[in-house]
């Protein structure tokens, strides 16, 4: 068995730069079916989804921390559901963290399908899971409890155990996935504002409406275009994967 010491020093080597993995254009169209898989069916969902909602509540922990906030705690629930509690005195930073919800799972989707096809795989993995880690302190039910320790396994699993071209690989699949899952949660939100608006409450599109007296629906346009401009950047290095499969066929 590893001693700590070769665990930690197998860890932190993952914030260098490994190879640039090598995917085909037909791995690519793998990846991005297992990034559908993972986030379009119900039995799949059920469980991604949990961390999908763990990264929209970091995002908002994150800016009411930034905004000076004094963050109170996060709860993570397992029916996909989440609340971050923070105090301010100030509309502004209220708003500020009450936004960085919907955007982030993309943003940070678009971040590791870049870290992945760039060699930079192994240190997203690695970040991830101390980012995880520090949010810990901040948990405050079980279910959270759970569901953040089970990322953190497996994030350092993969950076310690598994070779930087796999782990690079599961980069982009991951961050695929998240690109999928903001879609789907973004569209979710729209039906609670058209179909469903007895459930406004729990909406941050509405929640934002009622702090700042602009309509629901320019917080929901802003959503969507950071989740489309994820994609879009997302999208640049995975195009040329496929584009130079298509030529070269």
């Amino acid at each position: 068995m590893d001693s700590p010491a070769s665990l930690w020093n197998a860890f932190t080597a993952a914030f260098t730069r490994a190879d640039v993995p090598n995917i085909t254009w037909v791995e690519m169209l793998l990846s991005l079916a297992a990034a559908v898989a993972l986030s379009i069916p119900h039995g799949t969902w059920r469980y991604f989804g949990l961390l999908a909602t763990t990264i929209h509540e970091l995002g908002h922990a994150f800016a009411a921390v930034t905004s000076g906030q004094r963050l109170s705690g996060i709860r993570l629930r397992l029916d996909h559901s989440g609340t971050t509690t923070s105090y301010s005195r100030s509309r502004v930073a209220a708003a500020w963290s009450c936004f960085w919800g919907y955007p982030v799972p993309a943003m940070v989707g678009a971040a590791f399908v870049w870290c992945g096809l760039r060699g930079w795989g192994p240190a997203a993995m690695a970040v991830s899971a101390l980012v995880l880690a520090a949010s810990l302190i901040f948990l405050r039910n079980l279910a959270g409890f759970l569901i953040t320790a089970a990322a953190i396994a497996a994030a350092a699993v993969l950076t310690i155990l598994a070779p930087a071209s796999v782990v690079g690989h599961v980069a982009v699949i991951f961050g695929l996935a998240l690109l999928v899952a903001a879609v789907r949660d973004l569209l979710k939100l729209t039906q609670v504002h058209v179909r469903r608006r007895g459930s406004l409450g729990t909406s941050d599109a509405y929640l934002l409406y009622r702090t700042t007296s602009v309509p629901s629906g320019v917080w929901i346009a802003l959503f969507t275009l950071l989740v489309a401009g994820s994609w879009l950047v997302a999208w640049q290095p995975v195009s040329v994967i496929l584009l130079e499969g298509a030529w070269n066929r």
